[in-house]
């Protein structure tokens, strides 16, 4: 058998070999359950080239934000993550590795909010506005963190929220990332708080057993992780190996999705022909990309309603209340919306 040349490590030959696409734990390569995009794939690439198609970036957002990273940290960003990467791969103690998956998580918590400072619901789920701006959005930052802490070997992704810690409810208003922890147990980062670890009871994910996205409930323990999830659809539970995190074509939907809600002059606030016209053709991309998407789905039929094309609204309405209705939990708008097209 001939001898690994010295320059290159295991770990290197073997990511190399898996396509990043192994997760390490306690020095053993096992298959992920997770939608992978890490940060250096061509499955993040879309993301970047999704945004830059429709606003030219001064400059390539992975560059500019590890320029940004050199500057601030000074030390280059890859080999930050290398660091980590290898401590988790190496440590033989559950607890030790735990402490550093969570330690790695409030690091990218801290510099997603210092390289990027500035949140901005109208740009900030552009990358390159990111670049242009400084600007984010939770959409934006919660991608952002989760394929670094995939790059980092880490198992996360993004999951929707509908209802908030104050129990505030709203129509998937917002994205947090989804860490799974090597202990089994879940943890949610959300780079809108002040503070990395979140406690959201209302979430919208995947459910590898319905084959489908749900709305679900979540349970905390006092420490703040989670430990379970239940069901809204049929009141069962969820066993956290059965949850995941949004998939890659729910995500670029959802970027459309939000492309669509701020066009200007579009659906939100006063309307023009035009802007309608443009919150029509990213919410049309959006369902396109994922036709299982209920706010992209509804999303299009307030847009064909302000347009005046009624019987299209009503057919998307519909659809809508159908989806919601299979996944979980019909909110207050799709339900005006239903009974609106059933008139």
């Amino acid at each position: 058998m001939r001898r690994m040349p010295q320059h290159f490590s295991r770990r290197q030959v073997l990511k190399g070999l898996l396509g990043g696409a192994a997760l390490w734990a306690t020095g053993r390569a096992q298959r992920p359950l997770f939608p992978q995009y890490p940060y250096r794939s061509a499955a993040f690439g879309r993301f970047l080239e999704d945004s830059y198609a429709l606003i030219p970036a001064p400059k390539p957002f992975r560059s500019w934000l590890e320029a940004a990273y050199q500057a601030h940290y000074h030390e280059p960003l890859e080999e930050a993550l290398d660091h980590r990467r290898t401590r988790m791969e190496t440590t033989r103690n559950p607890r030790e590795r735990v402490v550093l998956e969570e330690a790695t998580a409030v690091w990218l918590h801290r510099t997603v909010k210092a390289l990027i400072p500035r949140f901005s619901l109208e740009r900030g789920f552009e990358f390159s506005n990111a670049v242009r701006f400084g600007e984010r959005q939770c959409l934006l930052q919660s991608v952002l963190i989760a394929g670094l802490l995939q790059e980092a070997g880490l198992e996360a992704g993004v999951v929707m929220v509908w209802r908030n810690p104050e129990g505030k409810e709203s129509n998937l208003g917002h994205a947090v990332v989804l860490l799974r922890g090597s202990d089994g147990q879940d943890r949610l980062v959300d780079a809108s708080d002040p503070t990395p670890f979140a406690r959201h009871p209302g979430l919208y994910l995947w459910d590898r057993s319905a084959h489908d996205y749900r709305f679900v409930e979540a349970h905390f323990s006092a420490e703040g992780v989670t430990h379970g999830y239940t069901r809204l659809a049929d009141g069962k539970p969820l066993p956290l190996d059965l949850a995941q995190p949004l998939d890659v074509a729910f995500l670029r939907s959802q970027f459309d999705y939000y492309r669509g809600e701020r066009a200007p002059g579009g659906f939100i606030g006063p309307s023009t022909p035009e802007g309608l016209e443009a919150s029509a053709r990213f919410l049309e991309r959006a369902m396109a990309r994922q036709p299982r998407n209920p706010l992209a789905v509804y999303g299009l039929g307030y847009v064909y309603r302000k347009q005046g094309r009624l019987e299209p609204a009503r057919k998307q309405f519909r659809m809508a209340y159908q989806l919601y209705l299979a996944q979980g939990y019909v909110p207050p708008g799709p339900q005006e919306a239903q009974r609106w097209a059933g008139a």
